[in-house]
């Protein structure tokens, strides 16, 4: 089984790891990355601000938060 921290954590750092992935973190002028999992229900909301990165904000924060979450099922999936 795994825990609420390591799904919390491995979120967290797929998400940080895909968004530093598409963008210099120099460009990153400021980040918030909110993952929760309460009640077997996982929440990851991604925030940037890299307004000279070049890319649509809104689109990498999302892709970013999407992969968060797709590690977690992988995560899960393993411990199947």
């Amino acid at each position: 089984m795994v825990d609420d921290e390591t799904v919390v954590r491995t979120a967290a750092e797929a998400a940080e790891g895909h968004l530093f992935s598409r963008v210099k973190q120099s460009y990153v002028r400021d980040l918030d990355v909110a993952v929760t999992f309460e009640d077997g229900v996982l929440t990851v909301d991604v925030y940037v601000n890299a307004p000279e990165a070049g890319v649509d904000e809104d689109e990498l924060a999302d892709d970013a938060a999407r992969v968060g979450r797709e590690a977690v099922d992988e995560l899960f999936a393993a411990e199947e």
